[in-house]
């Protein structure tokens, strides 16, 4: 039996392993490879865009965006359970990670279509590649969080996690620093952040450099994902069943229907569904409300995007350290408590106003970024929701490695998966919602706190010192 074998068939028995060196670094570098994604186009450059140029309102545009993202996380929930049960049915994970992949690069070469005004046909294409981009990251996840428990013994998770996570940022920080600095014209100008030439001759009138976000997050993938497809062990494929997916969603009702004897799992699952539902509204939306509140355009969002990944990086390695020290479900609970705080100041803030009552000037038109004490104040709120949203979940995945059965991982991440998005279209249905019935971002984006105060709530439930068996 070769290395990578004993390394990946290890987990399911319960050893204690600890993979060579270069499998566990390019397990990190996937998170390297397809953080891109969720740094420009989900948060910092496209969203912004799509909700200020393409769509014929920043509400509306807010509103679409919201739906698309509701239909991306209630696909998510519909089919990652399922997957994950298949995947352990059969053995291999890569396979499918390398299907997903082929869906992932298609639908985030389709955003190269939003031009500024589109038409309802482009738009809903364009929407339709998020969903489908969207739908592959997060099911990919589910298998490469899974191949994470081969990887490392239980007490060396949360730095595994936390430090793939940091990476991921990372990732994300030289991906936007690229786009910013080398690739993308400011608007009315011909010279990116950096005061440079742009590499490609791309045209400003068009916004194709905000456009040129999702194939250059689709190349960036591609290249960077390969030493994880080279160099981390997989299972060795099973010789599966007649009728596998049969069996294998017999399964999976057997699995759901034995939570109640596993409480603790079953509770952390819950939870998550819903601070992780609140969470990712904060980062769907953040960047488009900040756009739309201060009239940032690619420079301040470019900045915006730099500091608040570089924070998360360190976040993310101070949380996996803590994560082995005090505990996933301290980083967590602490973690949430801190991102409530955050989440609050975030919506303090508006054009003339800061912690809701105080008066400040409106930022002046062609001032520098971030001039205003408004801008100031957002960056300072968001710089701390950064700071604690990585350890969040990092820590997350890992406590899931530590207490879920070890010969169902990749069906508990597939739950896992579930947990995240059977409402994760919840949040962003009601931050669309409430946004178009008020006519008001600020409300609009009021509806995450809660899902952040119920999830912390319901981790001081969970126990973490019970050994994990299948029921």
């Amino acid at each position: 039996m070769t290395i990578a074998e004993t390394t990946a068939n290890a987990a399911a028995s319960g050893t204690v392993v600890r993979a060579p060196l270069r499998a566990r670094a390019s397990w990190m570098l996937f998170d390297w490879a397809a953080q891109p994604y969720y740094t420009l186009v989900q948060t910092f450059l496209f969203a912004p865009y799509f909700a200020n140029m393409v769509a014929a309102s920043p509400t509306h545009g807010q509103t679409m965006w919201g739906y698309a993202a509701a239909t991306a996380g209630l696909l998510i929930a519909i089919i990652s359970p399922f997957l994950g049960a298949v995947a352990d049915g059969r053995g291999r994970r890569k396979v499918w990670m390398m299907v997903l992949s082929l869906m992932f690069l298609l639908g985030l070469c389709t955003l190269w279509l939003a031009v500024p005004g589109a038409s309802s046909s482009t738009i809903f294409v364009v929407l339709a590649g998020f969903v489908l981009a969207t739908l592959a990251a997060e099911l990919m996840a589910v298998f490469s969080n899974a191949i994470m428990t081969g990887l490392a013994p239980k007490d060396e998770l949360g730095r595994l996690s936390g430090t793939g996570w940091a990476v991921g940022y990372f990732g994300g920080l030289a991906s936007l620093a690229l786009v910013a600095g080398f690739l993308v014209p400011l608007p009315g100008k011909t010279e990116t952040l950096l005061g440079l030439n742009p590499l490609l001759a791309l045209d400003g009138a068009s916004h194709q450099g905000d456009r040129l976000t999702g194939p250059f997050a689709a190349l960036w993938f591609s290249v960077f994902v390969i030493p994880f497809f080279l160099f981390v062990p997989d299972r060795r494929a099973t010789a599966a069943p007649l009728h596998l997916e049969r069996s294998a969603t017999e399964e999976l009702w057997n699995t759901i229907k034995s939570l109640p004897a596993l409480p603790s799992l079953m509770i952390f699952l819950i939870a998550r569904m819903l601070y992780t539902d609140g969470l990712t509204a904060i980062f769907t939306f953040g960047g488009i409300y900040g756009a739309s509140v201060f009239g940032w355009g690619p420079t301040e969002l470019g900045i915006f995007g730099i500091v608040l990944t570089l924070i998360g990086a360190v976040g993310a390695l101070i949380g996996g350290r803590l994560d082995d020290k005090l505990g996933a479900k301290t980083v967590i609970i602490g973690s949430l408590l801190i991102l409530l705080i955050a989440a609050a100041g975030i919506l303090s803030v508006d054009k003339t106003h800061v912690f809701y009552t105080l008066d400040v000037p409106e930022k002046v038109a062609g001032s520098a970024p971030f001039s205003a004490i408004g801008e100031q104040t957002f960056l300072a709120f968001a710089m701390i929701v950064g700071l604690v949203a990585a350890p969040v979940q990092a820590a997350s995945r890992s406590l899931l490695a530590r207490i879920a059965p070890a010969e169902k991982m990749t069906q508990f991440f597939g739950l896992f998966a579930f947990s995240g998005k059977v409402t994760a279209f919840l949040a962003p249905f009601l931050v669309a919602f409430v946004t178009q019935v008020s006519n008001s971002q600020r409300i609009g984006m009021s509806a995450v706190l809660a899902f952040l105060v119920i999830g912390a709530v319901m981790m001081m439930f969970v126990r973490t010192n019970a050994a994990p068996s299948s029921a």
